[in-house]
């Protein structure tokens, strides 16, 4: 699966991943008005969410869609993330589930199998929210990881795992230093790496991702040298602080390795002054160009040889 989103990459020049985090408080006004029921709530954010994967689909080769932006309407909620997720792979864009999973072996072979393996009922087998990637929490251990690792086998998916993430205190745990004078968030990286050496691709990045803030560029630096094989899902770019120059140094020589997430920068551009007048689908194509432009002339060509 890894090596397809990097042909994808590729082949747009552009290593944007749209985060979908769609609050009904970002919709327009006029999605808005006389909704007053989960139910029309769910209704526009999935209207909403359409548009705008109809407007980027051939410029953007990635949509990251965070479920708690749904879990949050309730059932009607989930209905949109499911509706979400499918439309845009029947788009041809790469899905990330953005829903951070895990927990003792058992119970993460039930969130392994509703987002990226398959649910028994029976005799028959359905796929409930059918991703391509799917972030998880590796900071219970191996055990609660190998379920995940079954399943990107048997059925060609990726999992990205924490590891240094983007918010201002994740350095309160992740940057504790450990006996050996390795720093948390670079055992939790070692532990990303052993668990994807037996899935690396033809370009060289496992099927088992990190998450690796554009925020703490230090900390990335160190990451991307540790782990040659690991291929980085990078979230805080725009609204969050982190630039260009910040997460260059996640990439490797050919302009690869990792995908840059942009989520309120793009879905509410319709509210920034340099879009003025556009409709928010418009809107978010014109900042996925401009994302696009500001990440290549920084991080340069993306070469497969």
């Amino acid at each position: 699966m890894i090596d397809g989103l990097i042909e994808k990459i590729a082949e747009m020049q552009n290593p944007t991943c749209v985060g979908l985090d769609t609050s009904f408080a970002y919709l327009p006004d006029d999605m808005k008005k006389d909704v007053s029921s989960p139910e029309g709530a769910s209704e526009m954010l999935t209207e909403f969410n359409m548009n705008i994967i109809d407007k980027i689909c051939d410029v953007v080769p990635a949509v990251k869609v965070q479920i708690a932006y749904y879990e949050m309407y309730g059932a009607p909620g989930l209905q949109a993330f499911e509706c979400t997720v499918k439309y845009a792979r029947g788009r041809g864009m790469y899905v990330i589930a953005d829903c951070k999973r895990n927990d003792i072996g058992s119970t993460a072979s039930c969130y392994s199998a509703a987002y990226l393996g398959k649910t028994p009922v029976n005799e028959t087998k359905f796929r409930a929210f059918p991703a391509d990637m799917l972030t998880v929490n590796g900071y219970l251990g191996s055990d609660g990881i190998k379920p995940f690792l079954a399943d990107i086998k048997n059925n060609d998916k990726s999992i990205f795992v924490l590891v240094k993430t983007s918010n201002p205190s994740s350095g309160e745990f992740q940057n504790l230093k450990l006996a050996d004078g390795k720093f948390i968030y670079e055992q939790m990286g070692d532990l990303v790496a052993e668990w994807g050496k037996d899935s690396i691709g033809k370009y060289g990045y496992s099927e088992v991702g990190a998450v690796v803030g554009a925020t703490h560029p230090e900390e990335a630096a160190r990451l991307r040298k540790r782990l040659p094989n690991t291929f980085f899902l990078i979230p805080g770019y725009g609204a969050q602080g982190g630039s260009a120059d910040m997460l260059k140094v996640c990439f490797d020589d050919r302009g690869l390795g990792g995908i840059v997430n942009s989520s309120r920068g793009i879905i509410c551009a319709y509210k920034d002054p340099r879009y003025k007048g556009m409709s928010y689908c418009d809107a978010a194509r014109a900042a996925c160009m401009d994302m696009q432009q500001d990440l290549a002339g920084t991080i340069g060509k993306m070469k497969l040889v």
